[in-house]
């Protein structure tokens, strides 16, 4: 049986794990103290509403040992990553407040964990909807990173999303290699993975792997797809030709040529629109087919 929302069990499992999150963080330099204290807040938040807010967690570990292979090879690509691998306060909030407020959402209306299943109550059936938004976003935050970090060590060069016929350099916002978008897949995939393992463990039963791991690989590769699409429409990109590196700002400077873009959103304003985007289109959308 699911773990009752913000009980004893839940609360304990989740202040233990936003102890060792925000304490790990800053071990390891991969949150700043404002990203420590933020994902120690909605660690606590999130797995004290059921434990399938342990993804969180997941996602995590899997985002930062991305973020760390090869990093020196990165920093050689894009000048942004020579500005420290620590994430702040607004780039956690970015990929965690749309899945809190829904799993706040579910524990307060609809009580504990509940299997996937649009066919039965209306309790049910909008249950489903909420933990499928939430899968659909988990899917695409960790999609989204592994896409990045390990996308950008393609053998060959990316191509922009809206001019496919157009390579790119490597960090170009909206550029995209076949591997990228397989990791995409592979992303969602672990996620959908990790659910299933999650709710038979916690004892949210039936589960439906075959449904959740489609479900969740497919929302994967579409969230990617959706940010990088936004990020080369809405995120201007520019080369510089004396360092030859991707760079994010203009500078003025006559050796920074535009690739693509408007400066229109930031990194962290275009993954919080991607991932409410998919988050809506999976969890209303796409869930009811996956799962009937």
């Amino acid at each position: 049986m699911a773990v009752e929302p913000f009980g004893f069990t839940a609360v304990s499992i989740g202040l233990a794990v936003a102890v060792l999150l925000s304490w790990r963080s800053r071990r390891k330099r991969t949150l700043s103290k404002s990203g420590a204290v933020a994902g120690f807040t909605v660690g606590l938040a999130l797995v004290s509403t059921g434990m399938r807010g342990l993804i969180l967690f997941y996602f995590y570990q899997l985002g930062t040992w991305a973020t760390k292979y090869k990093l020196q090879q990165k920093m050689k690509l894009d000048e942004t990553v020579e500005q420290g691998s620590e994430r702040g306060a607004t780039q956690v909030l970015c990929v965690s407040i749309i899945a809190l407020s829904l799993s706040l959402i579910h524990a307060i209306y609809c009580g504990p964990e509940l299997s996937i299943d649009f066919s039965l109550s209306k309790n049910q059936s909008l249950a489903s909807h909420l933990t499928c938004g939430i899968l659909a976003h988990h899917a695409t935050s960790l999609a989204d990173t592994l896409a990045s970090e390990m996308g950008i060590m393609a053998n060959k060069s990316p191509f922009l999303i809206t001019q496919p016929w157009k390579r790119v350099p490597p960090g170009t916002n909206g550029g995209v290699t076949i591997t990228g978008l397989l990791w995409s897949l592979v992303g969602g995939l672990l996620i959908g993975i990790l659910y299933v393992i999650t709710d038979w463990v916690g004892g949210t039963l039936p589960v439906h792997p075959i449904a959740t791991i489609s479900f969740a690989s497919v929302c994967g590769l579409l969230g990617s797809v959706l940010d990088s699409f936004l990020g080369a429409v809405a995120q201007a990109t520019y080369f510089d030709t004396q360092i030859k590196k991707v760079v994010h700002t203009s500078r003025g400077g006559i050796a920074i040529q535009l690739i693509s873009g408007t400066n229109l959103l930031t990194n962290e304003q275009v993954n919080l629109v991607s991932t409410a985007l998919t988050t809506f289109l999976g969890g209303w959308v796409l869930a009811p087919i996956f799962f009937s």
